[in-house]
């Protein structure tokens, strides 16, 4: 463990959201000194949730700030240190050490995992903000079964909101897609798949220019008119699909990355900059889904452990000095007097 005051860690993971807060248990419990470096609150997008209905072993349910108040508490536990309203503007990797850069102070690290998530764009308009969690959502396999038998609007026209839209269709009574421009993005299957439902309804050209509610919960939305004049409509949810923004701005210089911005890793989480790794939403590939995030934090936290064990091996023996040489015995000869041999 490091000592206190120390800026040095065995691990320091960028980003208090599922998957780091869920590394930091496993790591602080196996005794690695750990810190938790976080720019916003401790949950990430999960603490911005209303009620997470599809976690394991909450089957009423759970809010996303309890669930990131539990993760928190159970990793602050074990001794993992959790620091808040930190930004980390850099990184730098030589000789078995990482230097994590951050806007008040240099810390070092034998090994950093970027739990940085993403962040889900957004339409910017009035009343999105206020009723987010409560009506407004942007993950259709966390919320789509609170409204069965329900109407519901998804804005967007890619194959993230048609690939939503399928999920939701299941539950939903009915429906609408509204697509900016005049014709659908995404791939044919999709586009024949969604037109396909009979419960969902296109409307194009259109733009949202209001999320309405009732203080509680939305109620519909105000959008520019297309050709049916239609400018109000009455909605019991928003589904918002119109990109993700990965959390990479700060390490784009210095890891690869896909198209999307989301960190390039092998199988082993580890990225192409020694003894840094990368988990969660922010990890190409991922499936951006709270509990697989926690998942890949435990994994990547195994894979973290056996880097620094293999690690202080390779310190220690080089560390070791080798054994000298024994010198050879010198045998004497001894002469046997004729006296003593009788």
């Amino acid at each position: 463990m490091a000592n206190k005051g120390s800026n040095h860690f065995d691990l320091i993971i960028v980003g208090a959201g599922p998957a780091g807060l869920a590394a930091a248990v496993y790591a602080a419990r196996e005794g690695l000194s750990t810190l938790v470096l976080e720019k916003a609150v401790v949950g990430g997008m999960a603490a911005l949730t209303n009620v997470i209905d599809n976690y394991p072993g909450f089957d009423q349910g759970v809010g996303g700030l309890e669930l990131s108040d539990h993760l928190h508490d159970h990793a602050t536990r074990f001794g993992a240190e959790v620091r808040t309203g930190v930004n980390v503007t850099g990184l730098v990797s030589k000789d078995g050490v990482v230097t994590v850069q951050t806007e008040a102070a240099t810390l070092t690290a034998t090994a950093v995992l970027l739990a940085t998530g993403s962040t889900y764009q957004k339409l910017h308009v009035p009343g999105e903000q206020n009723y987010t969690g409560r009506g407004v959502h942007y993950c259709a396999t966390c919320d789509a079964p609170l409204y069965r038998g329900r109407d519901v609007v998804v804005v967007g026209g890619g194959n993230s909101a048609l690939q939503e839209t399928l999920f939701i269709a299941k539950f939903a009574s009915h429906v609408t897609i509204l697509v900016r421009g005049d014709t659908l993005g995404g791939s044919t299957i999709l586009r024949q798949e969604a037109w396909m439902l009979p419960n969902v309804s296109f409307r194009f050209g259109v733009t949202v220019n209001e999320i309405r509610g009732d203080g509680t919960r939305v109620t519909g939305l105000s959008v520019s008119p297309d050709e049916s004049g239609v400018t109000d409509m009455r909605t019991d949810a928003v589904f918002v699909f119109v990109g993700l923004l990965a959390n990479t701005q700060e390490f784009k210089n210095v890891l690869s990355l896909d198209a999307g911005g989301f960190i390039k890793t092998g199988a082993n989480y580890a990225t192409d900059l020694p003894g840094v790794f990368a988990a969660g939403d922010v990890r190409s590939g991922s499936t951006w889904q709270i509990a697989s995030a926690v998942g890949e934090g435990v994994n990547a936290t195994i894979v973290i452990r056996d880097y620094l064990d293999k690690l202080r091996r390779k310190l220690q023996k080089a560390a070791k000095p080798s054994a000298a040489k024994s010198p050879k015995k010198v045998l004497r000869k001894t002469t046997r007097s004729k006296a003593s041999a009788k």
